[in-house]
């Protein structure tokens, strides 16, 4: 075994970008979309609904995103308490993605430069797991079935746009009429989507990729018009036990389609160890050593030595070994060769 240290020009660091889809085993298009009843008659069931990509119960079942609707002035839910007006489970979901995405509980939320009346939406959360580092704008495909069979396919406008806007949750674009980032539109009028692809009430909501989440404006999503219309936004401006979020999951499930990638940044540091011609030509293993006299045993190592090199390990200051790199095969090393590996380290 023979040691060379290490130089500063022999470090290199670099940072590549890949994208996969987000569902279940690296799927784009999600097609399947199934809840399950024990969550939903759960504590946590009250505030979200999770969707799975098979049965729940079957074997594999993962949890692909999360569906809940928030209201500020409680709505849409049971009261915590009948004495006290505005404090229920939509009401503290609301108040959750408020602080999430705006960072003040005095912010109201806008959509596409309009700010709705009533401060109430969807939020679709992608698993955690599923979105790894963020969702790669540009790649939402997500379609929602009215009761009048009007199909809504949203997207986020990350193509459209020059100056990506930020917020407390990260990157921020809107949610407009279109598929795969591409926005499309008809005429300016009420209850239509226009050339921008966002309606009279603003945008179809947010597209917060760094947080892997979805925040639907159920005021656009209540329109009707000549292209039809969603109707999810005031019908759920009570105070009743409505499954909100489960009438969401209908109309998407209906539908049987939902696309999405991730992307993740992942850093590698490249090593490069080199061999120049006139190092590790000598071997240190001790059956070449006379143990009595120090002396080399073969005289053909002497006049003419030659190395096959197959590991190369990466030690610290303290002599402890941090990293082992095999290589395919043992490589010929003489005083006639000089070698450069390139060793990636990957986190």
């Amino acid at each position: 075994m023979s040691f060379k240290r290490f130089d500063p020009e022999d470090f290199l660091v670099s940072a590549d970008s890949i994208t996969a889809g987000a569902w279940t085993n690296n799927s784009p298009t999600l097609t399947e979309f199934n809840t399950s009843s024990v969550q939903e008659s759960s504590t946590s069931g009250n505030y979200y609904l999770s969707v799975y990509q098979t049965q729940s119960t079957a074997v594999g079942a993962e949890v692909q995103f999360n569906i809940a609707f928030g209201d500020a002035a409680g709505s849409g839910s049971v009261l915590y308490d009948p004495g006290i007006d505005g404090k229920s489970y939509t009401s503290t979901v609301f108040g959750q993605w408020q602080n999430i995405v705006l960072g003040d509980e005095n912010t109201d939320f806008v959509f596409g430069g309009v700010t709705p009346t009533v401060q109430s939406f969807y939020v679709i959360s992608v698993d955690r797991s599923k979105f790894k580092g963020n969702i790669f704008p540009g790649t939402l495909d997500l379609r929602i079935q009215s009761s009048s069979a009007f199909d809504l396919r949203l997207t986020d406008n990350s193509k459209d746009v020059t100056t990506v806007t930020f917020n407390e949750a990260g990157r921020v674009f809107q949610i407009v009429s279109g598929s795969n980032g591409q926005a499309v539109g008809s005429a300016a009028t009420p209850g239509d989507a226009v050339a921008n692809g966002m309606t009279v009430s603003g945008s179809y909501g947010l597209f917060l990729p760094d947080v892997g989440a979805i925040v639907l404006n159920t005021a656009a999503l209540d329109i009707t018009g000549s292209s039809g219309g969603i109707e999810l936004g005031t019908l759920f401006n009570s105070n009743t036990a409505d499954n909100n979020p489960g009438l969401l999951f209908s109309r998407i499930s209906s539908s049987a389609n939902f696309t999405l990638n991730s992307q993740e940044n992942v850093t590698s540091d490249f090593v490069f160890v080199r061999a120049r011609n006139s190092e590790f030509n000598y071997s240190a293993n001790p059956s070449f050593i006379s143990g009595s006299t120090g002396e080399v045993l073969y005289n053909d190592f002497i006049n003419s030595p030659q190395t096959f090199i197959s590991t190369i390990g990466m030690y610290n200051d303290a002599n402890e070994l941090l990293a082992v790199a095999k290589l395919s095969k043992p490589l010929k090393k003489d005083f006639t060769k000089e070698a450069l590996v390139r060793v990636k380290l990957d986190f």
